[in-house]
């Protein structure tokens, strides 16, 4: 699902959009519908405190190493002694179920699990009711820290924004399709060097050149070419919507679309909120997205000079089926799913946070994986749709410790292939 984590007047959103809608198309003007919803303000959810469980002293992880398996591993606590409350017990369960089908074939590129080594615990979750979820967890898994344990969590969500399936008044932003001419080069298929590794790029005579990035779209690098599958009504909101990777338009007779993430222009993420923190242009109390989208508005010029700075461009496709779907190709679950980096968290596994705030504590499932999610004990929570959703996720900075849930022996396997 992932990439990578209040409506505008129509004068400002024309300031916004004016390199936004692909040259040689003029904009036809008209009034510019409202985000359902924002007639009131979604401010930042503020925080209850809480005070994290402390980890067991360690290293953080060794410079060069780059897989959970090399990083350092320690027991943690039983898992009938973390604080899960039942319900959080009985959402991790209902996600785990969805991950095992995938969970017991793929390759763990942690380099701690084998797809065998979780068929126990898949075999039986098919038949654990919600009521004895956490019992369930705490009979098949055991806690695993990964380095120092130190966890840093973000937050997304299925967002919402206005938009159309045709170009009409209002609606003027394209919402692109993936072009195809982007091309996806493995280069461990040209050299064992670099395995694992690819890029993505276009053909350019008989040279392989990088692809068109966010600002030679938005100037008309892909006009004309029928990619729009749809027409959003605010560049912003359809920057940040690239951010969290899919989301929902709101469609003028009230439908909605659901689209979701199909690939990407293969250019660098880079986090305006940083890059602003960095300028003075927001204070760190600000830098949440909600504080961010008000700096962009009231300044549209320089705002879509820094959105730019973010070369990545994600392109979509329509969603018809369940959804959200995250890296497994199963749909996410609202305050049970995670995304996490696949080398450090084997994809499907639970996790249990335990952070300053209250609201990112609890039992996890790594149903998904983002651009900006990289290096051990980094999470970001899903929290589903709707401004209930926007408020937390879109302010959700939480740190604390991490301990990942394996098939209880994995340790002890581990050690035993070391030695």
């Amino acid at each position: 699902m992932r990439a990578w984590g209040v409506a505008a007047c129509a004068a400002l959103l024309g300031a916004c959009s004016s390199g936004v809608v692909p040259a040689g198309r003029p904009a036809t003007g008209g009034a510019v519908p409202a985000r359902p919803g924002a007639s009131t303000s979604v401010p930042v959810r503020q925080p209850v405190a809480a005070t994290p469980l402390i980890p067991a002293p360690a290293a953080p992880v060794p410079a060069g190493v780059t897989i959970a398996a090399g990083a350092g591993l320690l027991p943690g606590p039983a898992v009938d002694d973390l604080p899960i409350t039942m319900a959080a017990a009985a959402r991790a369960l209902g996600a785990f179920k969805l991950s095992c089908a995938t969970l017991v074939r793929r390759t763990d590129a942690t380099g701690l699990t084998r797809g065998a080594d979780w068929q126990p615990a898949c075999d039986a979750a098919r038949t654990t009711q919600d009521r004895d979820a956490s019992a369930f967890f705490a009979r098949y898994f055991e806690t695993v820290q990964v380095a120092d344990g130190k966890a840093f969590a973000t937050g997304y969500y299925e967002p919402e924004i206005a938009g159309s399936r045709t170009r009409r008044p209002g609606y003027e932003v394209p919402v692109y399709a993936r072009p195809s001419d982007l091309v996806d080069v493995d280069l461990g298929s040209f050299t064992d060097t670099l395995a694992g590794k690819s890029i993505r790029g276009r053909v350019d005579g008989t040279k392989l050149v990088p692809y068109h990035d966010r600002t030679a779209i938005e100037q008309g690098a892909l006009a004309g070419r029928g990619l729009e599958i749809a027409w959003a009504a605010d560049p912003i909101e359809l920057f940040f919507l690239q951010i969290q990777g899919s989301g929902r338009l709101r469609l003028p007779d009230g439908g909605v679309m659901r689209i979701g993430y199909a690939s990407q222009n293969g250019r660098d993420y880079t986090g305006i909120g940083k890059l602003m923190l960095d300028r003075g242009l927001v204070q760190r109390g600000q830098a949440s997205m909600q504080g961010i989208m008000a700096y962009l508005r009231a300044n549209p010029e320089e705002g879509t000079a820094i959105m730019r700075e973010n070369k990545s461009y994600v392109f979509f496709r329509e969603l018809t089926g369940p959804g959200p779907l995250g890296a497994l190709g199963i749909p996410v679950t609202a305050q049970a799913t995670v995304a996490t980096d696949p080398k450090f968290v084997p994809l499907g596994a639970p996790v249990f946070l335990s952070m300053d705030r209250q609201d990112a504590n609890g039992l996890w499932i790594a149903q998904d994986t983002g651009g900006a999610i990289k290096g051990s004990n980094r999470f970001d929570t899903f929290w589903g749709a709707g401004d209930d959703a926007r408020a937390i996720a879109g302010g959700m900075a939480a740190r604390g410790t991490a301990w990942l849930l394996l098939p209880k022996g994995t340790l002890q396997r581990l050690g035993a292939a070391r030695d």
